[in-house]
């Protein structure tokens, strides 16, 4: 069983496994378009554009295909293949592409659990086309569905859709002060682009990343709880793993540890440049 964390040592290994078969499994998940998923050089995409996205998807070889495509479109993925992998991974996500078929679980109670615990994104993945079948995953609180067999581009333009309604909601701290460009020593935090920069380069930051650190960024220097920060990034979906995974994620895209500080027991602050 694979799970998110050794997704990254582990592709490798999916990579030759899965090789013979990529053309084959690519048509059938994808569509049976000629050149539908490859002819098409990736368009650039703009950094706020660039989520971390769970795949929960039962079968290796389409994982792998499904793994490899989304990060050919600059997206972070992690990819599990059990219902249990994706109710322990789903909050470290901006958005789950989640298979209703899954070996352990059944695919529409994840989705209702994931639903249950917060507002992030789902699109269901299925082979089944009734109208029921898509009503009840709709139902179950999936934001959208793709049938199988699927092309990249309608995943896509569905991926882009749903994430466009979801930044619909505000994404900064209400009580956040300054303008739109927050800058912080070299660190340079543009709210209405929604991009990072480092000492003039870009850092990629996910969704729930940029929130996360527009709010430290809101009060250098000034410690801010669990609580406010599970409250304002994440609404009312709770987890301590959440949080410590972000706040990891981020140090290690700003070039060290030291620019978020722990302050145990209490929360996280943006190091001060005093």
């Amino acid at each position: 069983m694979r799970s998110a964390q050794v997704k990254a040592s582990s592709r490798p290994e999916i990579l030759e496994t899965h090789d013979t078969e990529h053309r084959t499994t690519a048509r059938a998940t994808f569509g049976s378009r000629t050149g539908a998923a490859t002819s098409s050089p990736v368009p650039v995409r703009n950094l706020a554009d660039t989520w971390r996205i769970l795949v929960v998807e039962g079968s290796r070889a389409d994982r792998a295909t499904l793994t490899e495509a989304l990060e050919r479109h600059g997206h972070h993925v992690d990819a599990v293949d059990s219902g249990a992998e994706a109710l322990a991974w789903f909050e470290t996500a901006d958005l789950v592409l989640l298979d209703l078929d899954l070996p352990d679980l059944d695919g529409l109670e994840v989705c209702r659990e994931i639903r249950v615990a917060g507002d992030i994104p789902v699109i269901t993945v299925t082979s089944r086309a009734s109208e029921l079948d898509c009503v009840l995953a709709l139902q179950a609180g999936a934001d959208d569905y793709v049938i199988k067999p699927y092309g990249i581009r309608e995943l896509m333009a569905r991926l882009d859709a749903v994430m466009r309604r979801a930044r619909r909601a505000p994404h900064t701290a209400p009580d956040a002060d300054g303008g739109a460009v927050l800058e912080h020593g070299p660190l340079r935090i543009d709210s209405d682009s929604r991009e990072v920069e480092m000492s003039g380069r870009p850092v990629p930051v996910t969704r729930k990343e940029f929130d996360l650190l527009a709010l430290l960024a809101s009060a250098p220097g000034q410690v801010i709880s669990r609580e406010s920060i599970m409250r304002k990034v994440w609404g009312e979906s709770w987890s301590r793993r959440t949080v410590d995974t972000h706040v990891s994620s981020l140090r290690s895209k700003l070039g060290g540890p030291e620019w978020i500080v722990t302050v145990r027991g209490v929360g996280f602050k943006l190091r001060s440049m005093r």
